[in-house]
């Protein structure tokens, strides 16, 4: 899993920076929310298509190691890829980097599929297949 990668570059906002002028811890998860996505589009499917049959994909989990900071203006990117997938989970695995190339922070997200009574269902092969491009 995880050799498909997209890329999604953006400038950082100045209302995503704290008092010290560097993008804020939070944001970054959002960033991770960008990068997922663009991934799903970019398989030729998104969250609206999956939704529309019943079935979320929350989050249930979230770790970022936070490596070097960024700031105002900066242009970073998300790289996003699938790091596991089963039968009802999905973990993104992400990479956001500086226009240089540094590492600014890694992490991954763990995801849940359910119907929308919030019960666990096993994710449709047409997901799985998608993800698994």
């Amino acid at each position: 899993m995880g050799t498909f990668v997209v890329e999604t570059s953006f400038r950082v906002r100045y209302a995503e920076t704290d008092a010290m002028g560097i993008a804020y811890h939070a944001n970054y998860v959002v960033w991770f929310e960008v990068g997922r996505g663009e991934f799903m589009w970019q398989q030729g499917g998104s969250y609206g298509d999956l939704e529309a049959q019943g079935y979320f994909l929350p989050v249930t989990e979230v770790k970022a190691r936070y490596l070097a900071p960024c700031r105002y203006g900066d242009i970073i990117t998300v790289r996003t890829r699938v790091a596991e997938l089963r039968s009802r989970q999905v973990v993104f695995g992400y990479e956001i980097v500086s226009a240089a190339g540094q590492t600014l922070c890694s992490g991954e997200t763990v995801h849940v599929c359910t119907d929308r009574d919030g019960r666990v269902r096993a994710l449709p092969a047409w997901v799985r297949e998608l993800l698994n491009k």
